[in-house]
């Protein structure tokens, strides 16, 4: 009989004991976890004005790891807009404003310098640095973040996820769950549970059609 064993649990982490499942399973949910629950990310920008010493493409590659707080209800995945546009809309997307200018000494930019138009999408920490300011240089952008996959790039990966077979019960795994920031460990989880019941539906419905 299989069962599930919550070890250890909080908003960042989450450890599972989880017995009498076929590995097969228990690796998809890593997989699943990792590669096709979505979270937010910083996809395009806008630069207004960059007088710092990164081009602009290691700016935005820079903006685009930083992990953001995902709402999954309040947004939905961009190839699923009616919008259809590169910069999304309201329904598919989030601005966040860096405006930022190092007057007489040198001036570190953190994540936390970033504006979100809706706070439930934001910085998961304000202290990432993005770059420093030497004096009068000038960073002003718009930084529009969407929801993404992880299978597409890795800035869309909300969690570092592993497994470990018990070595005295070869049907026995532990799973980890270490999520950056962008969602709740136990959501990762539950995303990933829905998203492998869903698929192994679609696939037991396909067998019957074409049986």
């Amino acid at each position: 009989m299989a069962t599930i064993k919550i070890l250890e649990s909080s908003d960042s982490h989450v450890k599972l004991l989880l017995k009498g499942i076929d590995r097969v399973y228990a690796n998809a949910l890593r997989r699943f976890a990792i590669s096709e629950v979505p979270c937010m990310a910083v996809d395009e920008i806008v630069i207004h004005e960059n007088s710092s010493v990164l081009y602009d493409e290691i700016l935005a590659h820079r903006l685009g790891l930083i992990p953001l707080t995902t709402d999954l209800e309040g947004y939905i995945l961009p190839e699923d807009c009616s919008c259809k546009t590169s910069l999304g809309c309201t329904k598919c997307r989030v601005l966040l404003v860096l405006d930022a200018v190092a007057t007489d000494e040198v001036k570190t930019i953190y994540s936390g310098d970033l504006v979100s138009e809706d706070t439930r999408v934001k910085p998961h920490l304000d202290n990432i640095p993005i770059v420093k300011l030497a004096p009068t240089q000038k960073i002003k952008l718009e930084a529009y973040a969407k929801l993404g996959k992880g299978r597409n790039h890795a800035k869309w990966q909300p969690a570092t996820v592993s497994t470990l077979t018990d070595t005295d019960n070869a049907s026995e795994f532990h799973l980890t769950i270490e999520s950056n920031g962008s969602l709740p460990a136990k959501e990762i989880l539950l995303q990933a549970t829905n998203i492998l019941n869903t698929k192994l539906k679609n696939m037991t419905e396909t067998i019957k059609e074409s049986a």
